[in-house]
């Protein structure tokens, strides 16, 4: 399997320097790494032969692997959920000026966990991949590097021994660096085969951050904002053709997509749209699903007699209820699986309502209790009811499921 993968990752060189090429076979070699990222280095399904013991599913192992890569920072997702609740909440109310000192500092406490969540996957990705974690990091901190960040972020690729990389914005990323932490595992069980243990210390992370950091900012990134483009094209022509259909579609997959961090394509548009037009209907389909992942995770907090437990779930409930659902989906809801199912049908049906609101925001803020007053306007009343109803319709379900 991995001689295999290697061979096949070999190939890219030349789709490196051919770009149509590169995009034809980006979703393939999403897939590819995907799957040796999950299932290959999950170092307990390994029998004592070597032989792989596949004892679940693809889809098992990779949902498995992304809930352990979460599970570590589920706290740290809450309290920094909390903090950007009550900030919102001291904007809105105007007992605290966005311009000032006092905002600027409460504001870096508040979100510089998302802003350098590659670093602390890379960490996260490492440990369960069994590689190094702290070369892991490495490669996060090239991608979050500020001069290369300010360059991507201005929109402009730059050119790297004469080969463009295209601009890609990777801080708040999640599919890039887990990729690349994959890759890496591969990277260093190939290469500490080859050097000598007196030196692969020391030599192993220099060839692994090279070609990993190389390879990610070619091809992982590019790959990825590809894949959140084409998503975001197709909700446009539904939305353009049916707005309550948009709303089910979107209000049923933007919880998952938030596990590949697809979502993002999304915000981009979404803030895009505020900036042109003055107003949005993206982040208005983007409520129900968060508040159905908080009446799920209360569910979960009902029938759970585990009192540690208990005690996550109620700080994943409070998180989500102000638009920060990780902590609820990937500590609470996915692992168990058919609170997440109920999630997707609160979703759905919370966004059909929400597109026959007409509801839309007025300025851009991710949508939680705090946040409710940017939709203040046309269907403003529907639109909280929306919310309501994909919080009450996946608490039932969760509920009745469990």
């Amino acid at each position: 399997m991995i001689s295999s993968c290697l061979a096949y990752l070999s190939s890219w060189k030349h789709a490196i320097i051919m770009p149509e090429k590169a995009a034809a076979e980006s979703g393939r070699l999403i897939v590819a790494v995907t799957f040796v990222a999950a299932v290959s280095f999950k170092r307990d399904i390994w029998g004592r032969d070597g032989e792989l013991q596949l004892k679940k599913g693809i889809f098992n192992q990779i949902m498995d692997t992304i809930s352990g890569i979460f599970h570590p920072i589920i706290n740290l997702l809450s309290s920094a959920g909390i903090l950007k609740g009550i900030l919102a909440i001291l904007t809105v109310s105007r007992l605290l000026s966005a311009e000032g000192g006092t905002y600027l500092v409460l504001n870096a406490m508040a979100d510089s966990l998302f802003y350098f969540l590659p670093i602390i996957l890379a960490y996260t990705s490492a440990k369960k991949f069994g590689t190094n974690p702290f070369t892991a990091m490495v490669i996060g901190g090239v991608l979050l590097y500020p001069t290369l960040t300010a360059v991507f972020d201005s929109g402009t690729g730059i050119l790297f021994a004469g080969i463009p990389i295209r601009a890609v914005t990777y801080h708040s990323s999640v599919i890039p660096i887990i990729l690349a932490v994959g890759l890496l595992a591969l990277a260093e069980k190939f290469l500490d085969r080859i050097f000598p243990d007196t030196i692969k210390g020391l030599i192993t992370p220099v060839f692994g951050i090279a070609i990993v950091g190389l390879f990610t900012l070619f091809v992982f990134g590019p790959a990825g904002a590809m894949a959140g483009d084409a998503l975001a094209k197709a909700y446009q022509m539904i939305y353009e053709a049916a707005p309550v259909l948009a709303g089910m579609i979107l209000g049923a997959f933007m919880q998952p997509m938030v596990i590949f961090g697809l979502h993002w394509s999304f915000v981009f548009i979404a803030m895009n749209n505020i900036a042109l037009t003055g107003s949005d209907t993206i982040l208005a389909f983007m409520g129900p699903p968060v508040f159905a992942q908080a009446g799920a995770a209360l569910a979960v907090y009902l029938k759970s007699k585990d009192k540690k437990f208990k005690s996550t779930c109620i700080s994943a409930v409070f998180s989500a209820c102000f638009g920060i659902t990780e902590p609820a989906m990937f500590g609470v809801n996915l692992p168990r699986k058919k609170p997440m199912i109920a999630v997707c049908i609160g979703g759905a049906l919370g966004g059909a309502l929400a597109g026959i609101s007409g509801a839309s925001a007025f300025a851009f803020a991710f949508p939680g209790l705090a946040t409710l007053p940017i939709f203040i306007g046309e269907g403003f009343g529907l639109y909280v009811i929306s919310c309501a109803a994909a919080f009450l319709i996946a608490f039932l379900l969760s509920m009745l499921l469990q």
